[in-house]
């Protein structure tokens, strides 16, 4: 008897595996999400059906399906697999994975090289795979959580297309679950109950099928192991029906996160939000540590913390800012839990602080007027004039520096294109945003004083 006869079933698949890889999709229509890389004439999918593999990099939240598609991008094009962590891999492990694809060439194959959290790898270990993407001796797929800007050197950047994944959708979610119950009661034998099997087949009810979907944060991997460990609970229970009230004991304090006492994940992050908005402390305290409290990633929270302070404080008090980013920095640094003391701070800080969301809507008033009006010329006296030519055609002409002008202010001269003139931001009356609408009618005053022609 072989090693396949002691731990696969008759269908190939390995019996003990863990359920998420016996879920594990095995061509692309079985993939959920991402319908905006894999629907039709989508950007993946045209890759996939186009038989010329190319280099990218898949940036998206845990758990959306990074590795999967990079496994069937290898079998799609019937290339060697290749997989390494930049979290545990090296040089030397890419010089193992160049030798493999250079014996892999001479046979006439393909490979591709998946290297996951790759924004692990330092600037040194991203350059070692440039020749080799480069002379195409393999395709290249890297996955990171983190923005590729930031995180991945641009010549390697460069030689990649990258892709954003999305975080699953409840709906997505929920397709997943149900295919992980159809899996797992395909193992239960028919005769279970008449060979003294207590396993039973396993039913979700619609409750608890929607609470586990919201509770995952649209994360796949999460799902699929929650339901093998619920899995586990109702069959040492001899329970069949998991009900929203037996799911949140069988996953413990776990399913706070999103739905304790019947308020939803993203209700109670509106209600935090809301709480600094309106000014109110104790309350916003209140919030972040019940999010807290119920699971809730810090690093999300931190960014939500970072955006109340960009949307509703803005420029009436500046640190808020200042203190939401070190406060997500801190956490970074110390982890939990004494990271989140200082994302607390945080959020007591701009509960306090005066609210403006005069920057936030003159963003979004700005937006609507260039994309409803279009591109207008930049005005020749602000235009750039590197050479002769440029200068001979007037660029920069009669342009007054700023510096050099009374109160270091050009009074009269307009930056708009010709024929455009637009108020966007509006400085509300509180905080530093006080100070600034002084500062702007004092400006305004000038232009004024400059006879025609001044700034509108």
């Amino acid at each position: 008897m072989n090693s396949k006869d002691l731990f696969s079933s008759s269908s190939g698949t390995v019996a003990y595996a863990p359920l998420a890889e016996r879920m594990r999709p095995r061509v692309l229509d079985e993939v959920v999400g991402q319908t905006h890389l894999l629907g039709p004439g989508k950007p993946l999918r045209v890759a996939f059906e186009s038989g010329r593999p190319h280099s990218m990099i898949f940036w998206g939240p845990p758990g959306v399906g990074k590795t999967t598609l990079a496994r069937l991008m290898a079998a799609g094009f019937d290339a060697q697999f290749l997989a390494m962590s930049a979290v545990l891999g090296g040089v030397k492990d890419i010089r193992e994975a160049v030798v493999s694809a250079q014996v892999a060439q001479g046979q006439g194959r393909r490979t591709i090289l998946f290297v996951d959290e790759v924004h692990r790898f330092n600037k040194a270990q991203q350059d070692a795979f440039l020749p080799y993407v480069e002379s195409g001796l393999f395709t290249f797929i890297g996955a990171t959580t983190e923005n590729p800007s930031f995180e991945v050197n641009s010549a390697l950047l460069s030689r990649a297309r990258v892709y954003v994944l999305q975080a699953l959708s409840v709906q997505e979610l929920q397709q997943l679950i149900d295919r992980a119950i159809t899996v797992l009661n395909q193992d239960v034998p028919a005769d279970a109950k008449l060979s003294g099997d207590e396993r039973v087949g396993l039913e979700f009810d619609p409750a608890a099928r929607d609470q586990l979907a919201r509770w995952a944060d649209g994360d796949a991997r999460r799902v699929i192991n929650a339901i093998e460990v619920v899995s586990e609970s109702a069959h040492g229970a001899g329970r069949s029906l998991v009900d929203a009230a037996w799911l949140e004991t069988a996953l413990s304090q776990d399913l706070r996160r999103f739905d304790k006492g019947g308020d939803a994940f993203y209700d109670q992050i509106s209600a935090l939000h809301k709480s600094v908005r309106g000014s109110d402390p104790d309350a916003s305290l209140y919030w972040f540590v019940r999010m807290l409290d119920g699971g809730a990633d810090p690093r999300y929270l931190a960014r939500r913390i970072i955006r109340m302070a960009i949307e509703d404080i803005g420029l009436a008090d500046p640190r808020a800012t200042e203190l939401a980013l070190n406060g997500a920095d801190i956490y970074e640094r110390l982890g939990s839990p004494e990271g989140e003391l200082a994302l607390a701070q945080a959020v007591v800080y701009m509960a306090c602080a005066a609210k403006s969301n005069a920057v936030y809507n003159a963003y979004n008033a700005a937006r609507r007027y260039v994309e409803q009006n279009g591109s207008a010329p930049v005005p020749i006296h602000l235009r750039n004039a590197p050479t002769k030519l440029m200068k001979e055609l007037g660029h920069g002409e009669a342009y007054r520096y700023a510096h050099d002008e009374p109160h270091g202010y050009a009074a009269g001269v307009t930056y708009f294109p010709d024929g455009v003139r637009a108020k966007f931001y509006k400085p509300t009356d509180r905080g530093l945003e006080g100070k600034i609408t002084e500062k702007l009618a004092f400006l305004k005053a000038l232009d004024k004083q400059s006879g025609p022609g001044g700034s509108d």
